[in-house]
């Protein structure tokens, strides 16, 4: 089979995830590639919430993958198979950022007031409002400049409209948080920014690179 007849057949494919995971354990290494495809429009999101770095993020995910891969064995199915593995992307970037020598503070139950700086549009006009592809670019750099916490927060729940059970269980943080820095992070981004925006073209991991992803981290499970 083609690799092109191949990614037509995963795109299309609903074999629920925890059956999935079972056949790989069984031996079914290839169906692995199921599972990135799957979900490496959200781990791309939440790595670049984090890491906001576009040349990094792609490194922090075939990691995550692979050392959720490589102790698939021991996911129990007590809980979601995806916040199983966004704990590890989150835990990944954190460490990269660490690399960094940067500090950021995900967990705990703490809240900086301090305001953020950072430049906003300052009004719109009929004109703006035809320049979509500009509206985009501004509302991916008003997002991007929002502190690592209240960024994260904020494409976890509005652009990957994950709950705020499964958020604060990501994070590890309480669920007045969760609340407390969404609405923080909405508060730092512009109200006619927040109304124009579509969330589907934001931080977009496109077709071709959701591909090439799927090939690295296969390419990883199988050396030749």
């Amino acid at each position: 089979m083609s690799n092109t007849s191949m990614q037509e057949n995963f795109s299309k494919d609903t074999t629920p995830e925890l059956e999935i995971i079972t056949r790989i354990l069984q031996g079914e290494k290839e169906l692995y590639a199921l599972i990135v495809r799957r979900h490496n429009q959200r781990l791309y999101r939440i790595a670049m919430a984090i890491v906001n770095d576009d040349v990094e993020v792609e490194d922090v995910m075939q990691v995550a993958y692979i050392k959720a891969y490589e102790n698939l064995g021991k996911f129990a199915f007590q809980s979601s198979f995806s916040t199983w593995l966004t704990r590890i992307l989150i835990n990944e970037s954190l460490l990269r950022i660490r690399k960094r020598e940067k500090s950021i503070h995900l967990n705990g139950d703490t809240f900086d007031m301090k305001i953020y700086q950072q430049h906003t549009i300052e009004s719109k006009t009929p004109v703006t409002e035809l320049l979509n592809l500009e509206l985009k670019v501004a509302l991916e750099q008003a997002i991007r400049q929002l502190p690592e916490k209240y960024r994260v927060v904020f494409i976890m729940r509005e652009i990957e409209n994950m709950n705020t059970a499964e958020t604060q269980e990501c994070l590890e943080i309480s669920e007045v948080n969760v609340k407390v820095r969404l609405n923080r992070a909405k508060s730092m981004l512009k109200d006619s920014l927040s109304r124009l925006y579509k969330k589907e073209d934001i931080l977009h991991f496109h077709l071709t690179r959701c591909g090439a992803m799927v090939e690295k981290v296969m390419m990883q499970l199988d050396p030749r």
